[in-house]
């Protein structure tokens, strides 16, 4: 395990482990997996909506947010909040917090930020995707178990939060892993409107520019009138260098899955008829060309190689 500066092995020993009971430190992986509350009792759930609710009263003072700053944050329980959440947990604004209270102590910003901020996200899981806490000994390492379309599984939300605020994570933001593990998964895209009949045939665009990407909608998917203000710019456009782009309806017709290789790998575009919803890169090798293609049971498979090695996984029609 590394402990590079920063890392989310280093916040979790330097500000979190100390204040563990011995015998978690001893067996973390009994602790991260033993039921700690199995009587169900409401009063220990409580603890978790108190932390909760204390996380939405202090985190303004902690982060050092300006009265503007915090109305704009609005931590009133929703997806949305953990988004504009996640976008306030800046390189400053972590190193702000590790200055703030001795490491490794209940005073210190981190760790209160974090064990608060772990309940305060599963408690938008469970408001409003039907999560269950399971609870874990310490109280900050407890789970949200989520049934979705992707299947059953328990979020490690204490851990989300050691990897956003790590500069030597994953990368990833909170928004990112709520968007990836809980709104996408019990998403219900099947209530977007069409776009246009799946059956329809969309040719490959082999010369790819900006403009011909515009004239290419116009003349073989009229219906979708506007690709939304998130789409890449043109300059943006240019950039990537797609070699080629596919399209493909999905979902019905309700989704189009724009996507191409470009001299680093594969990038993909979901558009709804309102315009961009998401997008997604996978570094790959030019050769074996990657690709998407949809299978017959609506999901999408994702094929490409790294390193000469030829891989293949799957993802729901309507995205990572």
């Amino acid at each position: 395990m590394s402990d590079a500066p920063n890392s989310p092995e280093e916040l979790f020993r330097t500000f979190f482990l100390p204040l563990y009971p011995e015998d978690a430190k001893k067996d973390l992986a009994r602790a991260r997996a033993e039921d700690a509350n199995p009587a169900k009792n409401p009063h220990v759930l409580a603890h978790l909506g108190e932390a909760a609710d204390v996380f939405a009263r202090s985190l303004p003072l902690a982060l050092g947010l300006s009265a503007a700053e915090t109305e704009a944050l609005h931590l009133d329980v929703s997806d949305a909040s953990v988004h504009r959440l996640g976008a306030l947990l800046t390189p400053e604004r972590v190193e702000r917090l590790r200055g703030l209270g001795v490491p490794g102590t209940a005073d210190s910003a981190v760790f209160n930020v974090v064990v608060h901020g772990a309940a305060y996200v599963g408690a938008c899981i469970v408001r409003n995707h039907g999560g269950t806490w399971g609870v874990r000994r310490p109280l900050w390492e407890s789970v949200v178990h989520l049934a979705s379309r992707a299947g059953e599984g328990d979020l490690p939300v204490f851990h989300w939060w050691l990897k956003a605020l790590a500069s030597g994570g994953d990368g990833g933001t909170l928004g990112d892993r709520y968007r990836a593990h809980v709104e996408v998964p019990c998403a219900r895209p099947e209530e977007l409107p069409v776009i246009a009949p799946p059956d329809r045939k969309l040719p490959k665009l082999a010369k790819v520019r900006y403009d011909a990407f515009y004239k290419y909608l116009r003349a073989n998917l009229p219906e979708l009138r506007d690709v939304g203000e998130h789409f890449p710019s043109p300059e943006r456009f240019e950039e990537l260098a797609f070699k080629s782009l596919s399209f493909q309806l999905v979902g019905e017709g309700r989704m189009l899955v724009v996507w191409g290789p470009s001299a680093s790998g594969l990038h993909a575009f979901w558009l709804t008829k309102a315009g961009f919803e998401k997008a997604a890169f996978w570094p790959a090798d030019a050769f074996p060309e990657p690709l998407i293609r949809a299978k017959d049971d609506g999901k999408l498979e994702v094929v490409l190689a790294r390193e000469r090695a030829t891989s293949s996984f799957e993802l729901l029609w309507w995205g990572p």
